[in-house]
């Protein structure tokens, strides 16, 4: 039930939907308009009709796909209608832009009738440069595409078929040359006689499968020649000679099952009575057909593939569709054919094999891959991935003869690619992995906050922290119940704890002599303050971290942080820092909630404590000291203070780059950057360091507001343990991200 409320969140927060249609040319003013449309929008109308090719260099033709389904077959739900299908069409969407940086319209049509399909399609191909088919069912799924390729002059792509034939054959011919067999010597069973199924079978015969070693099953056993029962043309294709006429005959002495079917479909005495090196690719979703714990229990020696992410090898078709179109759509290819599928699979698997640099691993916890029984295939958040395919595809497509317009220069091709990958989401995934590969201790003080709860949920089932909660015990698993949430985390509650007295005269011995009695400590601690509760669980070694605020003023957790916990030996004083995430990168936004007027001696600690905390998120920190001046260009006391700031840092952190004083636009601008030679910057800042609250304070929220970035923060820096606090309109993800971050701290103490 959690995942679900989780889901539904996901989808109905803030602007409904995952999708949105952004400008990408100005409209400001009168003549902004008479450009964007009449009378200007008529030259390119003009030009295109003159030459159709021109539309897609006046319009968005050649990065636009249209994602189109009739909902027949929507994901394992079977048939949901059009409509029900809409979010899995915006999801496609987003995995198109967000791996690949194509544009998609999802096209939910309203028929079961193939014809239809068929018709619909084809009069859309004026606007899009490509067709990714999407959950219709089998076998119409097979006749819509087969007439749309033969009628269409622009890319059409069943996903459901090719995308699963694509990715599971390179794992396919990695897990061959592991084992140490040759594909032509194969007999490989397919269980499944759907579009996947029948894709991956002719995919597999593609690549050197015998016809006559391969047999596909159904519902109703094995498709034999002779069998009438359920058959159609498509599964008559792969009628075998066989007297085999049931799964578990057709895996008796098979050196490979492949599952596209349903959950438990294949035995552990079908595993057992395999070849010796079996190979399994149990791709059934949510649940494999059989899972790697059961295969591996019955045999040693199998190596086993999933679509599952929690289990090494997964079968994603986001490493195929996204960089499929990307090919093909650069070289404005006419078709996506068996040569470019081919030059997929060959990409990939070649992928697998190389050395799988650092960045990947931080991607996913710090784990280590080496190619082998647990790597077969690359991982979804590889970026090598779109360097690998797409080139792959557009050199397929010129070599085949479907590309309109070749690349000229493959290497310079890859560069752009290259360029075209930023940094903006991958840095908040490449936390939360970092902290699931050491969770910690995460004290919430405010324990009974639905937003916190669900939370928990999502950091317990992604093992991202181990939450304790602190409340009131009845009134937490209370809003559990309603919550409908199976939450099994400690509840810490202050008024029956053996640990309050404890926590009492501790406090009591830090603040006697700051206004402190006994009694009002005791008191503090069972009832008045949750968050030194918690605080004073990391004070004690009880929890690694706390994160409290989403129901408190921001002082009022900074406060008895202070109070217990404390500042950093040496440090004048604490700060706070955003990290402002932007669709093409991410910015550190420095002292933005803490330090109202910071001297010179301030501002330098805000500076390299922003330093090292940027390091530690794996970034390396670029940093420019903010003013109304441009290197002396005001002589001013506000400059100058910024001046000597930057001069304490150089001091005492020699190795950082930073400059300063220096105004804002200069600092990010690469075009006025260049025009200051001498400056240690050579590229764009990425910590950008307030001369005051006053002005970060606004920078980050206007930012947030206005300039579509998310804020993620305040980070809190110079505490003694970390702490860190939520603003009071934080919705779920946030909070998670922020565990994450306080996780991540408590990791390097």
């Amino acid at each position: 039930m959690s995942k679900k409320l989780g889901a539904l969140d996901y989808h109905s927060n803030g602007r409904k939907g995952k999708i949105e249609v952004i400008a990408t040319k100005p409209c400001q003013t009168a003549a902004d308009l008479s450009l964007a449309y009449s009378p200007g929008v008529a030259e390119p109308c003009l030009a295109i009709q003159q030459n159709p090719d021109d539309a897609y260099k006046y319009t968005a033709k050649g990065n636009l796909v249209a994602v189109v389904s009739n909902g027949t077959a929507v994901l394992g739900l079977g048939n949901l209608g059009a409509l029900a299908g809409k979010p899995v069409m915006e999801g496609k969407g987003i995995l198109f832009k967000r791996f690949a940086d194509i544009d998609v319209f999802d096209i939910e049509l309203n028929t079961e009738n193939p014809d239809e399909i068929i018709k619909a399609v084809q009069l859309l191909e004026p606007t899009f440069g490509g067709i990714n088919l999407e959950d219709i069912k089998a076998p119409e799924c097979f006749y819509i595409e087969e007439e749309l390729k033969k009628t269409m002059n622009i890319p059409v792509f069943h996903d459901d078929q090719h995308g699963t034939a694509i990715i599971s054959s390179a794992a396919l011919l990695n897990a061959l040359q592991l084992v140490g067999k040759k594909i032509e010597d194969i007999r490989i069973v397919v269980n499944g006689a759907g579009a996947s199924a029948n894709s991956c079978a002719k995919l597999a015969i593609a690549l050197g499968v015998k016809p006559n070693n391969m047999i596909m099953c159904d519902t109703k056993g094995v498709i034999y020649k002779g069998r009438v029962e359920g058959m159609n043309k498509y599964k008559e294709l792969f009628a075998a000679d066989t007297p085999f006429r049931t799964l578990e005959e057709a895996a008796h002495g098979a050196d490979v099952l492949f599952g596209l079917s349903v959950k438990g479909a294949f035995t552990p005495e079908m595993v057992r009575s395999m070849a010796p090196n079996p190979i399994i690719f149990a791709m059934a979703n949510p649940d494999p057909e059989i899972s790697p714990e059961e295969a591996h229990a019955v045999r040693g020696d199998v190596i086993i593939a999933t679509g599952r992410s929690d289990y090494p090898n997964q079968v994603n078709n986001v490493l195929g569709f996204p960089f499929i179109f990307r090919g093909a759509l650069d070289v404005r290819a006419t078709a996506i054919n068996e040569e470019m599928k081919l030059a997929a699979v060959h990409a990939l698997a070649r992928l697998a094999q190389e050395e799988v640099p650092d960045s990947v691993s931080k991607a996913y916890g710090n784990e280590k891959f080496t190619f082998g029984p647990n790597y077969i295939i690359p991982k979804p958040f590889d970026p090598r991935v779109l360097l690998h395919v797409a080139p792959a595809i557009a050199q397929a497509a010129m070599e085949s003869g479907v590309a309109r317009q070749p690349i000229e220069d493959m290497a310079k091709y890859i560069e752009q690619l290259e360029c075209s990958q930023g940094r903006s989401k991958e840095i908040m995934r490449s936390i939360i992995n970092k902290a699931k590969s050491d969770p910690k201790k995460v004290v919430f003080p405010e324990g009974d906050n639905e937003k916190i709860l669900r939370a928990a949920q999502t950091l317990v089932e992604e093992g991202i922290a181990q939450p304790i909660l602190v409340g009131d015990r009845k009134k937490i698993q209370q809003k559990m119940d309603d919550l409908n949430l199976d939450l099994d985390v400690p509840i810490v509650d202050p008024t029956e704890s053996e640990h309050t007295e404890e926590y009492a005269e501790e406090l009591y011995r830090l603040r006697q002599r700051k206004g402190i009695t006994s009694s009002e400590s005791s008191r503090i601690m069972r009832r008045k303050s949750r968050t030194h509760f918690g605080t004073m669980m990391v004070h004690k070694g009880h929890a690694d971290a706390l994160l409290g605020g989403i129901d408190t003023h921001y002082p009022e957790t900074i406060r008895p942080a202070l109070e217990v916990l404390g500042k950093q030996a040496g440090l004048s004083s604490v700060h706070g820092l955003y990290m402002m995430v932007f669709k093409k990168g991410v910015y550190f936004l420095a002292d933005t909630t803490v330090t109202i007027d910071p001297t010179a001696e301030e501002l330098a600690e805000t500076a390299i404590l922003a330093a090292e905390k940027v390091a530690m998120l794996d970034v390396e920190p670029r940093i420019a000291m903010l003013s109304f001046s441009n290197f002396g260009s005001v002589e001013h006391p506000h400059a100058s203070k910024v001046k000597r700031a930057v001069e304490l840092v150089k001091e005492r952190a020699p190795h950082l780059v930073i400059e300063g004083e220096m105004q804002a636009d200069t600092a990010v601008v690469p075009e006025l950057l260049d025009g200051f030679t001498f400056s240690k910057l050579k590229a764009p800042a990425n910590v950008l360091i307030f001369p005051d609250l006053n002005s970060g304070n606004i920078c980050y929220k206007l930012l947030r507001r206005l300039g579509g970035a998310e804020a993620i923060g305040p980070i809190l820096m110079g505490m003694n343990k970390p702490v860190h606090v939520m603003q009071r309109g934080d919705d779920v993800n946030d909070i998670v991200n922020m565990a994450a971050i306080a996780v991540v701290d408590a990791q390097n103490p």
